[in-house]
């Protein structure tokens, strides 16, 4: 990642909206910005599925639930954050399972890249799928879109949501049952 040629950048937008970049407050503007961005855009040059390790634990084969992930991300159409929850559900295939903190290793990844919310959904799915081989995933992104709330029809608050459903979880009742568990509407009894 280039530092220096995203703090030039920085430093041209202020300029061009009619700032004084020499003023106090902007002075460090151009550095921390470049700093963010690559706190932000970290995950593009990663390969998600080399941060799933698999294990193995005998006669598991029931699902596997992640829920209520924070992340965040940065919306590719304006470089502006979107951010919320992801559960993820999946059933083991031949008793191979990971471990919680590798679900969230891929979700940093993938989140950290110029993103829409409908495609990291799928790439979540899609790198379970190939990486850990388990007869079904089912991945939720609820998110507040800043691009929905800061600017166009500015309605603060308003969530997306976002699904992506592969192998046995695309059944309609193995979904229904993982939605409910993620509602907790059997766990709560």
């Amino acid at each position: 990642m280039n530092k220096k040629k995203i703090e030039k950048a920085i430093k041209m937008i202020l300029e061009a909206v009619g700032e004084d970049t020499k003023r106090d407050g902007l002075k460090g503007t151009p550095k921390r910005v470049a700093e963010l961005y690559q706190e932000f855009f970290s995950g593009i040059k990663k390969d998600p599925k080399k941060e799933l390790k698999h294990y193995f634990f005998p006669n598991h084969d029931e699902m596997v639930i992640a829920k209520g992930i924070f992340f965040n991300s940065l919306c590719e159409h304006h470089l502006l954050p979107f951010f919320g929850k992801v559960h993820i559900v999946y059933i083991p295939d031949n008793n191979r399972i990971t471990g919680f903190s590798r679900l969230v290793r891929v979700i940093e990844v993938l989140a950290h890249r110029p993103q829409l919310q409908e495609r990291l959904t799928s790439q979540v799915a899609d790198v379970l799928m190939e990486a850990l081989k388990p007869r079904g995933v089912l991945v939720i992104m609820e998110a507040e879109q800043l691009c929905l709330t800061l600017r166009g029809v500015k309605k603060l608050g308003a969530q997306t949501i976002t699904t992506a459903s592969r192998g046995t979880l695309k059944d309609d009742k193995k979904k229904a049952l993982a939605l409910a568990l993620i509602k907790d509407k059997y766990l709560s009894a």
